[in-house]
């Protein structure tokens, strides 16, 4: 086997079996504040690869097609003491399974090469006539995670198994992707439930996609997302699901824009905010059928095609009610939003939108596992002397100036005012900001950073947006997950809080829960495990005894 890059493995995150099916307790060091007393759960891939029963290995292509296992840490507060409780489950055996036994991977997928023995005619053939897919059981959904959320309370997919009721607070958890079905997994055993389709919010939400990132207002907890059905005329539904009634109406329809890989969205005190970034589907979407994969199925990226913004009011019915052009770009994760007073007319409203970009779409085949395990070949194509910058995640904000609230339709799209973009090595993925902080202006964003230091990602940053000024938490040989913000609940700054993170240790291969001061990005405390945490997506944290909905990011 060769050996690390830099001395920095992280091969052992990426192809995990093992489970924590039973809850055990992990060893604390240092001191975990007090006001962090709830539950945080976590999503994404565990293994990738199956010993079938012919004798040969089925691995999986892409990072984000791996098998789907889940986490729960719960943090429990006492007197004297503060424990830290975890277990795990997968929630694909069934997938696994069908695998061993066949050697091969059916359905839709977002990466797995097709085989190439499929002969051209079996392909034409599957645009017309789509092989069946498999079994609900067998659909693999793990990038995000929402608890209790609005719409769903009443949908029933236990299957005969008694849900309800738990101590925590949390009723339901659903486990979400860039599709338009969802899957429920038990808040404490962790074990799936069944799936769901956006139909049971809202008859009208037949497309087949959707945002994993749905965005949710912070004051009244309603959720907001889109809808995509591809085809001839692609149509983006954009809807609203209410946390005081659980209904679902659709706020806008969208049917001059082209279906795109779209991972999330923006909202505002009164908008939410659409922006079809590069990523459009070839042939209105009918390639997916021919490729059987999502990124196959996305056109080249185009400089000459303009990103587009939609805006559209989200409280008095008005739909869109301005449109934006800038620059292409790609991106998987939006940041923040809000309003500010126009520069030009007082009476309009200019929003400002924080997001981490890419310039191009190379960065989608960069995740295919031989381009991220740090002891891949592929992988050094991505580090060192051959590193061409064109992965290079940055932190761009823009303005969207004088959204005119006056008018029935828009006018002709306007430019989106770039403000700033961040130096690369102080921008992130998998950025976060303080919750308490969302629709409102922020200044302090965190994520993960990737300095070319290893492979994957090589520590957490805190980037000041006033001062441009980064501040790192990253110990060599150490791989962090996505940071979840805990705010502390009697503080006022921004930065008064803590960061939860999963880090694992790639030379010990051990991962363990990491809490970093918000403020200072130094470590206080962690819960030291004694097995691997797959690299995941994301997750959320859930505070003790809180009712009502999550919220979505």
């Amino acid at each position: 086997m060769s050996k690390p890059f830099n001395d920095w493995p992280n091969d052992a995150g990426f192809d995990v079996v093992h489970e924590e099916r039973e809850p055990v307790e992990l060893q604390i060091s240092g001191n975990i504040p007090r006001y962090v007393s709830g539950t945080l759960y976590r999503t994404g891939p565990g293994g990738y690869q199956v010993a079938a029963d012919n004798g040969k290995t089925f691995s999986i292509d892409h990072w984000f097609d791996g098998f789907s296992q889940n986490h729960r840490f719960q943090i429990i507060q006492s007197d004297d003491s503060t424990r830290v409780i975890y277990n795990s489950r997968r929630s694909v055996d069934p997938l696994i399974e069908n695998i061993r036994k066949t050697g091969k991977l059916a359905g839709f997928s977002f990466g797995q090469k097709r085989d190439p023995c499929v002969s051209f005619f079996k392909k034409v053939m599957s645009m017309f006539i789509p092989e069946p897919q498999p079994p609900q059981d067998q659909i693999n959904v793990g990038v995000t995670l929402s608890v209790n959320p609005p719409g769903l309370k009443d949908v029933d997919t236990s299957q005969g198994t008694k849900k309800g009721g738990h101590a925590s607070g949390i009723q339901s958890l659903w486990v979400k992707t860039d599709a338009a079905h969802m899957r429920e997994i038990d808040p404490e055993t962790l074990e799936p439930m069944g799936l769901a389709t956006q139909t049971v919010l809202h008859p009208e939400l037949t497309g087949n996609l959707s945002a994993a990132h749905a965005k949710s207002d912070p004051v009244t907890g309603d959720i907001f997302n889109y809808n995509l059905a591809l085809g001839r005329q692609q149509i983006y539904k954009i809807f609203r699901v209410s946390a005081a009634t659980g209904k679902t109406d659709i706020i806008a329809t969208i049917i001059d824009a082209p279906g795109a890989y779209l991972h999330s969205s923006l909202i505002t005190e009164n908008y939410f905010i659409l922006c079809i970034w590069s990523g459009q589907y070839s042939w209105g979407g009918a390639k997916i059928l021919w490729e059987q994969n999502l990124l196959d199925a996305i056109a080249p990226f185009d400089s000459s095609i303009k990103a587009l913004w939609y805006v559209i009011d989200r409280k008095h019915g008005k739909g869109v009610v301005a449109t934006y052009e800038c620059d292409p770009f790609f991106c998987f994760h939006t940041i923040n939003a809000w309003e500010e007073p126009s520069f030009s007319d007082p009476s309009q409203v200019d929003i400002i939108a924080d997001l981490s970009i890419y310039e191009n779409l190379d960065v989608l085949k960069r995740f295919y596992y031989n381009g991220i395990k740090s002891t891949s070949p592929g992988s050094l194509d991505y580090v060192g002397e051959k590193r061409s910058g064109s992965c290079d995640v940055f932190l761009r904000r823009w303005r969207l100036p004088g959204v005119n609230t006056t008018i029935d339709t828009p006018s002709e799209a306007r430019e989106a005012v770039t403000v700033h973009t961040a130096e690369r090595g102080h921008s992130c993925d998998l950025p976060v900001i303080n919750p308490r902080f969302l629709t409102k202006p922020s200044r302090y964003i965190y994520g993960v950073c990737d300095r070319g230091l290893s492979t994957f990602f090589d520590g957490i940053v805190k980037y000041d947006t006033e001062t441009h000024t980064p501040t790192y938490w990253s110990v060599h040989g150490h791989n962090p997950g996505e940071p979840i913000f805990v705010p502390n609940p009697e503080g006022t700054a921004e930065d008064d809080g803590v960061l939860l993170s999963v880090v694992l240790d790639g030379l010990t291969e051990r991962s363990y829960l990491l809490v970093l001061d918000a403020k200072s990005m130094k470590e206080v405390g962690r819960a030291s495990m004694e097995c691997i945490v797959g690299f995941g997506f994301h997750g959320v944290y859930r505070p003790q005894d809180v009712a009502g909905p999550g919220t979505d990011i």
